[in-house]
């Protein structure tokens, strides 16, 4: 009977240890969004899980706060380092904020890149922009212009104050309203990503400025209440809604002609490209300047000196095109 034990505890153990294995060899993603809930963030997803069934033996850990406040975000990130996740990659509410914790997450271990909203050098290794700052920075105005020949007042209303990806497009757009005479940026405001209070800015923005020509919103949720606050006043055709949106939220929009173009990148590419680097990095790829790690099928991102890459360039949908892309994402 004895020995009959002991034959059970061995082979208990050798399973034991033949599941350790298994989950060792098994690595664990975290896409961490700014918020749950977002579109743009569950198309991000999708392309994380295709990125790790390409890869095999990745797991996708999904997740983020409630809401786009950075204190949310700290409490997920102590809960992966928690659960001792092999990798992080973040869409930051704020850039300072996180670093604390983010790099506590390295001091244990864990690879650490930020993706569309960045972290500041010293909480990651390296950070992915969906396109280069100057381009969408140039596109959010154009698409405006393009529909103003006479010119005009515009408005600009962004996610939260401390948005990283916000600040620097709205920075670049601000840089190149010299090269659009007759554009008039009056304001730019806050909608935190919350519809609501997008909505509310939007509202106040008609308000405030009766000759509001057009909303550039470089935030999916932005645009979609400012589309819908424009709708409500019975202001289409004199105020055009436009920034960066998706396909499938603002088809509607788009028909009714309450935007006449927008832009986005693919989420899904996104999160795809997100997926491989943080894979890439945690098996040793070099985040030094200069170094370009594989990014699958987008191909390769090449890190600048502060560690940061550009994705692609940003694509405009109008009526010629809505239909082809709003069932994709």
């Amino acid at each position: 009977m004895r020995v009959m034990k002991t034959i059970l505890t061995t082979a208990a153990i050798a399973v034991a240890m033949a599941a350790t294995s298994a989950s060792a060899e098994t690595t664990r993603i975290a896409l961490v969004v700014k918020a749950q809930g977002i579109g743009f963030f569950e198309a991000a997803a999708k392309g994380a899980e295709e990125a790790a069934a390409e890869l095999g033996d990745v797991e996708i850990i999904y997740t983020g706060p409630t809401d786009t406040t950075a204190e949310g975000q700290i409490e997920v990130i102590n809960s992966l380092i928690a659960q001792g996740v092999d990798a992080i990659a973040i869409s930051a509410n704020d850039p300072d904020a996180l670093v604390p914790a983010l790099q506590k997450a390295m001091e244990r271990g864990i690879t650490v890149i930020s993706w569309d909203s960045g972290v500041a050098e010293a909480g990651r290794q390296m950070h992915l922009n969906p396109s280069s700052t100057e381009l969408i920075g140039n596109t959010i105005i154009k698409l405006a212009a393009d529909h103003m020949p006479d010119g005009g007042d515009v408005a600009i209303l962004s996610a939260t104050a401390t948005a990283t990806n916000q600040n620097a497009w709205i920075a670049a757009a601000e840089a190149v309203l010299p090269n659009y005479p007759g554009i008039n940026l009056v304001a730019t405001v806050y909608g935190d990503d919350l519809s609501d209070k997008s909505y509310r800015e939007a509202q106040g923005l008609m308000t405030t400025y009766p000759d509001l020509k057009a909303i550039i919103a470089p935030t999916t949720v932005g645009i979609l209440a400012a589309c819908q606050a424009v709708t409500d006043a019975g202001k289409i055709g004199q105020v055009n809604v436009t920034g960066l949106g998706l396909p499938s939220e603002m088809a509607g929009c788009v028909e009714s002609g309450a935007t006449q173009s927008f832009a986005i990148w693919n989420p899904i590419d996104l999160g795809y490209a997100a997926t491989m680097l943080a894979f890439n990095i945690h098996n040793g790829a070099s985040t030094e300047a200069g170094a370009e790690i594989p990014m699958g099928r987008i191909g390769n991102a090449t890190l600048d000196e502060t560690g940061t890459a550009a994705m692609s360039d940003p694509f405009t949908y109008d009526a010629s095109n809505i239909e082809q892309f709003k069932s994709i994402f």
